[in-house]
């Protein structure tokens, strides 16, 4: 069965003129938030889409001046695209007057919503390293972006810098009709200005943080405060962009070349950095006691809450580039940083040297303080700031043309653990080394000419981990492009002690002590296909094999295989079909029962998922859609195999040009044959969103979850019905 299957998918993905614009999975015509975690949801896209576009959505594009890598980050845009729009070539043959200001009908058309998040605040650290060189992508009398690319990228797209002081400010909420205490808040603020500066910061309020740990010397054990409403503010930045330089002091991402040395940006072809304000808005509820059994009575158990806003504790310190000509054909540009950021931690992340015996150590408990003694054992939740990390490095890179550059990147890293009279460390699971300071070198280099373009990169990281001391690793791609079609073609390999937290390569959903891209060797081609308006088919296959034993003795020379294929066809307005499947296989060759997408579980199984979806679009103001998936997965539980399904409906309304409404239903059932394990549910969700002219926007999002499961022999009972509220208001000035 599994030779056929192979043979199917090597077969659709074999279809003549197919394939892939940067590494998105689909083009989003609604790029909204809410729009963007349902294509998640949908399994349209993978997490690591969605965290790029997310990000883009925030930090935006400035086309003007952006380089070659920022430009093929956007959706839609393969390398040819790209270099004709740096060129002032073009591809379609329509001259746009400008950028900026973007009309009003493309800002706030059904299908692409502008975000005025997308203001200019993204550094051009490497953006405007080619400027001198080419011309910009909207002068007058130049081919430049399509109205049709226009109004699908606008909410990724900034607009042109002002010599006035502008801005935005989003306060934003979240609840749940359960919740026992005062909902979290966020705050987001930025301020754009003349000179090239700009400032930003992101503050909340908490009521489920944990405070401070500490060790309790007299019962030897760790000791957290007990959380309490408080207001934090975990990023801001001030940047200033001029010229040949740029600087910014405060919370930023940052990444370089094939992302294998250093990338926490997690855009798909990164190119310098970004400043980072980026917050998550809880999705669902969690229980409200997260001690051990015994330390809450049944009633406090079964009490849900929404969790704080979360965010990612990237780099926070100070991060500069600049840029000059070498001679007269070639530039050099340099960026270089410094960190000093408080991390947090899983509890069960730690390790407590005091109780190693042999090579075996032992997660530390960690109390919740209460008045005169601890209230209990925490379980499963981030300690904040139990340790401290000095990080620091830089990047050159020589450029003789858009396509010809080398470069080199190096940093190091030392976390100083902030709990005194621990002796603490990182567990195999925390995704750091252990034993002290750790950190990676690497080179990179890229060249194109005609339709082919060849990047590479090699890296080696360094530890002080015990048995370890570093790897190498090194990741080539090949692409050849045309205006609407694109062929990669990706090889990497990665030893098993090549051990980088901050990388962002690509790699298998398996991991070696908490990292992915590790202990592996694999190959993946992608194919795209497009016919402005008509049709797009994509296809991917990526295998890969791990060359030693990882978490499970014996898994050395595992072959696993992923793959997938889609095919998007605008028939008519009317009838907008799309199909597509994936097939995941985690030892293949080998009979299974068993799959859950890790391969350093002891156990071989696959995954076949087929999806169809068709939309209409009815009036200008009116779309619908319908979809089914379903899915064969093997499952120890169910005689070997399992059965899932999943049915969505939606619709998007806007009765007027300020307003904005959008219903989703979903129906998902992990297990035909039963009533009684696994998630079985239905989820109704209502977005709205209303603009007040050009200043003010709200958007506000109901959810309603039931469990679907039969009461009647579950291992745990069902969900009480939840009802999740969101609230976000936006002003701009």
């Amino acid at each position: 069965m599994r030779p056929v299957l192979c043979c199917l998918w090597l077969y659709l993905l074999g279809v003549p003129a197919v394939a892939r614009a940067a590494s998105y999975e689909v083009e989003p015509e609604d790029t909204g938030e809410a729009a963007l975690f349902a294509l998640r949801e949908d399994g349209a896209i993978t997490a690591e889409t969605l965290a790029a576009l997310l990000v883009l959505r925030r930090s935006g594009v400035d086309p003007a001046h952006a380089s070659r890598a920022a430009l093929y980050a956007l959706p839609g845009l393969t390398y040819a695209r790209v270099d004709g729009l740096l060129e002032g070539t073009g591809s379609a043959g329509v001259v746009p007057s400008g950028l900026a200001p973007l009309a009003r009908e493309e800002r706030t058309s059904a299908a692409a919503e502008v975000r005025p998040e997308s203001l200019a605040f993204e550094s051009r650290t490497a953006s405007e390293a080619n400027e001198r060189r080419r011309p910009p992508l909207v002068s007058g009398g130049r081919a430049g972006l399509t109205a049709e690319e226009r109004r699908k990228l606008a909410p990724f797209l900034m607009m042109a810098p002002s010599d006035r002081v502008s801005g935005d400010a989003r306060l934003l909420t979240a609840f749940a009709v359960s919740d026992p205490v005062l909902p979290p808040l966020a705050l987001q603020v930025r301020v754009a200005g003349p000179e090239g500066w700009r400032v930003g910061l992101l503050t909340s309020m908490t009521r489920r943080r944990l405070g401070t740990v500490h060790r309790d010397a007299s019962q030897r054990r760790l000791v957290a405060e007990a959380p309490g409403v408080s207001v934090v503010m975990p990023k801001f930045h001030g940047q200033w962009m001029g010229e040949r330089a740029s600087v910014l002091v405060g919370a930023y991402r940052l990444g370089f070349a094939q992302r294998l040395t250093l990338d926490t940006t997690g855009l798909p072809t990164p190119d310098g950095f970004l400043p980072d304000d980026a917050v998550r808005v809880p999705g669902d509820v969690e229980r409200w006691c997260f001690l051990g059994e015994g330390a809450c009575t049944p009633e406090e158990r079964a009490v849900d809450v929404t969790p704080d806003f979360h965010w990612e504790e990237g780099f926070r310190g100070v991060v500069g580039t600049v840029r000059g000509a070498v001679g007269t054909d070639a530039e050099l540009s340099a960026t270089g940083f410094g960190s000093y950021q408080s991390r947090s931690l899983l509890s069960h992340a730690l390790m407590d040297r005091a109780s190693c015996e042999g090579s075996r150590c032992k997660a530390p408990a960690v109390w919740l303080a209460g008045e005169k003694t601890p209230m209990g054992r925490v379980v499963s939740r981030s300690l904040p700031g139990v340790f401290r990390e000095w990080a620091g490095g830089g990047h050159a890179t020589l450029s003789w043309t858009p396509r010809a550059q080398v470069g080199a990147t190096a940093w190091g890293a030392l976390p100083v653990w902030s709990v005194e009279g621990a002796s603490l460390d990182f567990r195999s699971t925390a995704g750091y080394p252990a034993g002290g300071a750790f950190g990676a070198v690497g080179v990179d280099g890229a060249w194109g000419h005609g339709p082919v373009d060849l990047f590479v990169e090699a890296a080696r990281t360094f530890d002080a981990a015990p048995g370890g001391g570093g790897g190498f690793g090194v990741l080539q791609r090949t692409v050849v492009a045309g205006a609407a079609q694109e062929l990669e073609v990706s090889l990497r390999a990665y030893g098993r002690g090549f051990a980088n937290p901050y990388t962002g390569a690509m790699s298998g959903p398996d991991e070696l002590e908490g990292s992915r891209a590790r202990n592996e060797v694999g190959a993946r081609v992608r194919y795209l296909h497009r016919l402005e308006g008509a049709l797009r088919l994509r296809g991917e296959v990526d295998a890969w094999t791990l060359p030693s034993d990882g978490a499970v003795v014996g898994s050395a020379g595992t072959v696993n295989l992923r793959a997938s294929a889609r095919v998007d066809w605008r028939v008519h307005a009317l009838f907008q079909p799309s199909l597509w499947g994936e097939y995941r296989d985690k030892d293949v060759g080998v009979a299974g029962d068993c799959f859950d997408g890790s391969a350093e579980a002891p156990c071989s199984g696959s995954l076949l998922r087929m999806t169809a979806r068709v939309k209409a679009e009815l009036h200008d103001a009116l779309t619908v859609a319908a979809q089914y998936a379903h899915a064969r997965v093997d499952d120890p539980v169910n005689a070997g195999v399992r059965v899932d399904a999943q049915a969505v409906v939606e619709a998007q309304v806007r009765p007027c040009e300020a307003v904005r409404l959008r219903g989703r239903a979903v129906w998902k059932d992990e297990d035909l044959s039963t009533r009684h394990r696994l998630e079985q549910s239905f989820r109704a969700t209502l977005d709205a969103s209303w603009a007040a002219g050009d200043a003010v926007t709200t958007r506000a999002r109901y959810a309603w979850r039931i469990d679907l499961k039969d009461a009647r022999g579950a291992r745990t009972p069902p969900d009480a019905p939840r009802h999740l509220f969101a609230l976000e208001v936006e002003t701009r000035f």
